[in-house]
């Protein structure tokens, strides 16, 4: 891993924070300090620590990804993360886009099904989770990091090595999540499918049973399906991501609070501000003066 370390300080000052690299779907970051518990949520991919760790809470577990562990989040989690850098000791790594076509591909080329069997029907797997970082993913990743130094490299070797990272990820711990999500039958697969209505319909007036119509389940099952793979409930979940939404409007585009919950499905800017200052711990006033402070 020290190899990678040392790649990685060679690049040029990456600034604290999520950085886009050479190659599409692969992004680069930084962390120079510790930074307290807070809500987080990651889309589909691949976490790859290098330097440092971070610690993810979700649902009364937590988990631990490092240098020895990479986190794969299959479907969108949001889940609250605690992370330990310093000056002289920063979070470094990198975070891969899961890209589903490829996915499909690689399953479809490699006997897995006789291994995985059917992805855990009985217990459905948490949609984040980690995973041992062995001498293969670190090799291909490695390699990765070394071809991001380059615009030819990265162009014509990141999405081979990309794809091989992938291919690895599939005979790790988390392989089951991976195959479960990329068939389009069984239970994980039609969850995610909601998943994805929730992630892109979050503005609009959603029930559960709508959704568990949508994914072919009575109420019941959808809402035991639901809890094991997010440890949310449905409408949970939605607030999470609604949250969310509107705090990337607020902080990104500075948008005013009242608009960014108009936006994500907020009727009652009171209710809002509410729900905002219990799940950040600051109200949408309160990170406004601290934005505008920085």
């Amino acid at each position: 891993m020290s190899k990678m370390i040392e790649l990685l300080r060679s690049f040029p000052t990456i600034p604290d924070g999520p950085t886009a690299s050479r190659l599409n779907g692969v992004l680069l970051f930084q962390e120079t300090k510790y930074i307290p518990r807070k809500p987080m949520v990651y889309n589909p991919g691949l976490c790859i620590v290098v330097q440092g760790h971070k610690i993810g809470y979700l649902g009364g577990q937590k988990f631990r990804y490092d240098a020895n562990h990479y986190l794969v989040t299959s479907v969108t989690m949001p889940f609250e993360c605690e992370t330990f850098a310093s000056p002289e000791e920063p979070l470094r790594g990198l975070y891969i886009d899961i890209d589903m076509g490829q996915l499909r591909d690689l399953i479809g080329r490699v006997d897995l099904q006789a291994e995985i069997g059917n992805g855990g029907e009985r217990t459905l797997p948490r949609g984040i989770g980690p995973a041992t970082m062995d001498e293969d993913m670190l090799d291909a990743t490695t390699r990765l990091v070394k071809c991001l130094q380059s615009e030819t490299e990265s162009q014509i070797l990141g999405p081979g090595l990309v794809r091989e990272i992938l291919y690895r990820a599939l005979f790790g711990a988390q392989a089951p999540v991976l195959y479960s999500l990329a068939m389009h039958s069984g239970t994980f697969s039609q969850m995610a499918r909601v998943l994805k209505v929730l992630q892109s319909d979050y503005a609009r007036k959603l029930d559960v049973e709508q959704l568990a119509n949508t994914a072919h389940l009575s109420i019941s099952a959808f809402h035991r399906a639901f809890k094991e793979i997010t440890s949310d409930s449905p409408m949970q979940y939605l607030k999470k991501i609604r949250l969310s939404k509107a705090k990337d409007l607020m902080v990104q585009e500075s948008t005013k609070a009242y608009i960014a919950a108009d936006k994500v499905g907020y009727e009652s800017p009171s209710q809002f501000s509410r729900e905002f200052k219990r799940y950040f711990g600051q109200s949408p006033a309160e990170m406004t003066r601290e934005l505008r402070a920085v």
